[in-house]
């Protein structure tokens, strides 16, 4: 699948696919950013994607993330839809700083990645009633 993509500051490497077998790309930071403590910030990911059609971008945390950093992505996953790759369209990444220091995020880290994923628009069938019958709500299957 080839992806068009515009980097804001091209002296930084395109994102990367670090081994053979990874499926998600990391995005490398533009600018070195500072969270304030119990704040949320917005990390330049220095790109501009066109999604291909019937897909989506999903930005999703590195595992090493909250461990290194104490930071949490509060919309993992994050969803860029193809229409979102206007000239003002850099991908950001939305960050919590759950700590009670700064953070610092310094220009060129990988903190977060993307995942294309396949997706379709569905049209509405407004029926009656449901077909099935209920199954319960958050946690009903794992009672024990």
């Amino acid at each position: 699948m080839n992806i068009l993509i515009h980097r804001i500051d091209t002296t930084l490497p395109l994102p990367e696919y670090q081994t053979k077998g990874s499926r998600a790309f990391d995005f490398i930071t533009r600018e070195t950013t500072i969270i304030d403590p119990h704040s949320i910030g917005f990390v330049p990911g220095n790109v501009i994607v066109e999604v291909p059609e019937n897909h989506s971008l999903l930005i999703l945390p590195r595992s090493s993330l909250f461990r290194k950093k104490s930071l949490l992505i509060p919309n993992a996953p994050g969803l860029i839809d193809g229409d979102y790759c206007g000239p003002e369209d850099e991908i950001h990444i939305q960050v919590l700083n759950l700590s009670d220091k700064s953070v610092t995020v310094e220009r060129g880290e990988r903190i977060a990645q993307g995942l294309f994923v396949r997706s379709e628009r569905g049209e509405w069938q407004e029926i009656e009633r449901p077909k099935r019958d209920s199954r319960g709500g958050f946690g009903s299957t794992g009672h024990t």
